[in-house]
């Protein structure tokens, strides 16, 4: 029976005590001493389908399903109601009349797809693993993440059974890639042996074989001269060593470290290698998790922040604030006759961190832009190298139930806020890889967060994630597709995916990880370092993995989302109709389907063809979008995307740049050693073209930037 319908508010209170405990960050006798502070008092709704839990002490917890928190919602709201319960008034309310754009508050849980009304379950303070499994068929695009109460011996026992269990059982998954990666390997060390023995270089035959070798001379020239010079005499050095170019890339920018790379994982250092530097942000998401925020500066020309003024703000809006502290201390740390730069703000890619933008020296895109004239940071999403949050740790499975609308609805706003106070601008530019790509698509639709397209003023996505490209359907990825949910977490815990990559991390030395990571995912990928500077590649590969939910992998790998959907807000059948509509345009035979599906599906074709934005994912908030996708990526399939564009799918977008580069791979974007000429100087040409008008005199023209046509003046 639902409580509302009682009438009785003795009822709802206790009601609603009892679902304010079971979604509290402490049991209730743990909250007893602590006077309530972290009892859920209500749930805040980021989009329809994001609920956060806030606690009295104004602190959050990350969302829960939607229909739990819209559970609390209304008994709260039965309760504090001055005249009796109103049943009718509060059931109305969980049929979703009341709710942004019309949605029942949980129409996506129920296993047919179908809205869920009428009453509630009794309600139980305790939440067993068992309960807490997500279910076998879900929402084909989003599916519920799993409900985990306040922790109790037995759900911290279970949790443990799950760690013990996943450890192993992802462990010897894990081996068995390391393993076949090893095997595919012994082909090309056959072949390399074999070169060699004959007296014949195997490197000969890369595409930038000769500018690989002038690079590794000159940098091992540049680490001679640090050890017999240092700082004060390099530059000197570089040219007696007639190393014109290496001297004009450095334009000034000396270089306050040097010598032999030591492999860190330290953005910071790499900066400092060209003349940069690096300041860490931490950033405050609104279900409470702390990320992390890399600001690249020159600094001839910027003081670094103080420590506090760098650290998170609770449940603040930065969009709504102006001036402030934080204002302060940026106004003393730039000279008052330097004219400030244009913010851009990078994110980064699947099981990487931002530290993937800073690996080539002067030819990193985060390095690039910032000598170029624009003010660079780079975002990192939850968890990372560093799992924190302000009130869960490491153990507690609610720390780990989160994907990639959790990354991109909470984290990417957050980054961008804090980004926009720091630099008392409206707007930046946004340059994403991969995953990072992905994220931004899922904020900026229409069902999520449009209005954040309102602080963008272009978004350049490089080797863009949207649709599913042919290495889905390799062996180790189907595995994880067909098994169960159930089974998933069973094989890869309900935690972190695989931690023990972390593990290895830390131990192995910088050139044994570099190597082994380059390897296993050079199996897993498809990928090659054919493009890539090879001298540098164990850098790479320092930035990267970093720690990931397993629900974040459920969501891209299992059986329900993005590995069947093949696509990140299109299901299955939708795809087919687009697929279907392509090959008709293109005067091929029609994707075969059988029987009335058949028939449904050229209905369908035929409805896109007379409105083709009638499954628009985007609206008139989105902002201009400007494309780098890569030719011989097997990982996603951009050509699909760019058709989308081109044919009308999405009237609201419009695509200013876009480029295939047949070549390149998913990597080579942000890595190759051309990535520069290739795609660097047209996202900077991409973002200056762009900037609003009102900025256009107050801010500092980038390099080779002063002859762009603005976008507004050419409409």
């Amino acid at each position: 029976m639902d409580p509302i319908s009682s009438g009785d508010k003795g009822v709802v209170a206790l009601h609603y005590a009892q679902q304010a405990e079971k979604l509290s960050f402490h049991p209730p006798d743990q909250n007893g001493h602590a006077n309530g502070a972290t009892t859920a008092i209500q749930a805040k709704f980021i989009t329809p389908h994001d609920p956060i839990i806030q606690l009295q002490n104004g602190d959050t917890l990350p969302g829960v399903p939607p229909a739990e928190a819209e559970k609390l919602n209304r008994l709260k709201d039965a309760l504090e109601s001055p005249t009796e319960v109103d049943a009718s008034k509060f059931n109305s309310r969980a049929s979703g009349s009341d709710r942004p754009n019309g949605e029942a508050a949980s129409s996506h849980l129920d296993e047919d797809g179908s809205a869920r009304t009428g009453t509630f379950p009794e309600p139980d303070t305790s939440v067993s693993l068992g309960d807490a499994v997500p279910p076998s068929r879900t929402n084909p695009l989003f599916p519920p993440l799993p409900l985990y109460g306040p922790p109790n011996f037995m759900l911290k026992l279970q949790c443990l059974t799950f760690r013990v269990s996943s450890f192993f059982l992802s462990l010897g998954f894990l081996g068995v890639i390391v393993l076949g990666s090893a095997f595919t390997s012994l082909p090309l060390m056959f072949r390399h042996i074999g070169l060699r023995l004959t007296f014949r270089d195997p490197d000969a035959r890369r595409p930038f074989y000769e500018e690989e070798v002038r690079r590794k001379r000159e940098r091992r020239a540049a680490e001679k001269a640090w050890r017999r010079h240092g700082k004060s005499k390099l530059v000197a050095a570089l040219s007696e060593e007639d190393n014109e170019g290496e001297a004009g890339k450095n334009d000034g920018f000396e270089p306050s470290e040097g010598g032999k790379d030591p492999l860190v994982c330290d953005v910071g250092y790499y900066a400092r290698r060209v003349g940069l530097d690096v300041e860490e942000f931490s950033v405050q998401t609104e279900d409470g998790f702390i990320i992390y925020l890399w600001h690249v500066f020159d600094p001839k020309e910027y003081t670094a922040l103080p420590a506090e003024a760098r650290r998170h703000r609770s449940n603040e809006n930065f969009f709504s604030e102006q001036g402030g502290v934080h204002a302060t201390f940026r106004e003393e740390s730039h000279p008052p006759d330097v004219r400030p730069k244009y913010p851009v703000l990078l994110m980064h890619g699947l099981l990487q961190s931002a530290g993937a933008y800073c690996c080539n020296d002067d030819d990193s895109l985060a390095f690039f832009l910032c000598k170029s004239g624009y003010d660079v940071w780079l975002g990192n999403n939850r968890c990372g190298f560093k799992p924190e949050h302000v009130l869960l740790k490491y153990p507690d499975p609610r720390m780990w139930a989160w994907n990639i609308r959790q990354m991109g609805v909470l984290d990417l706003p957050a980054l961008i806020s804090r980004v926009l106070h720091e630099t008392q601008f409206e707007k930046l530019g946004l340059v994403c890889h991969s995953q990072g790509t992905t994220e931004t698509f899922v904020a900026l639709a229409k069902e999520q967060r449009p209005d954040l397209g309102n602080r963008i003023s272009v978004f350049c996505a490089l080797a863009p994630a949207a649709y599913a490209g042919p290495l889905i359907g390799k062996a180790y990825f189907k595995f994880m597709r067909v098994i169960s949910p159930g089974l998933f977490r069973v094989i890869f815990g309900i935690h972190a995916f695989i931690p023990f990559m972390m593990a290895m991390h830390r131990i192995l030395p910088g050139w044994l990880y570099g190597a082994l990571g380059y390897r296993v995912f050079s199996f897993l990928f498809n990928w090659t370092d054919d493009r890539w500077e090879q001298d540098l590649r164990d850098r790479m590969f320092q930035f990267a993995p970093v720690y990931i939910s397993s629900e974040s992998m459920r969501w891209w790998l299992g059986r329900e989302c993005f590995a069947k959907q093949k696509c990140i807000l299109n299901t299955r059948e939708e795809n087919q109709l687009e697929d279907i509509l392509d090959n008709e345009l293109e005067d091929n035979e029609p994707v075969p389907t059988n029987g009335d599906a058949n028939v449904a599906g050229k209905q369908g074709a035929e409805y896109l063809v007379n409105n083709p934005g009638a499954l628009a994912w985007y609206d008139e908030q989105a902002p201009p979008f400007a494309l780098w996708v890569a030719g011989s990526d097997d990982l996603v399939d951009g050509r699909k995307l760019l058709r989308r564009f081109e044919r009308g799918r999405e009237p609201h977008v419009r695509v200013v740049h876009s480029k295939l580069i047949e070549e390149y791979e998913h990597l080579d974007v942000i890595w190759a050693m051309d990535s520069i000429e290739k795609v660097g100087k047209e996202v900077r040409e991409v973002i200056w073209k762009t900037l609003p008008k009102r900025y256009r005199t107050s801010c500092r023209t980038p390099k080779e930037c002063e002859n762009v046509k603005f976008l507004e003046d050419e409409e």
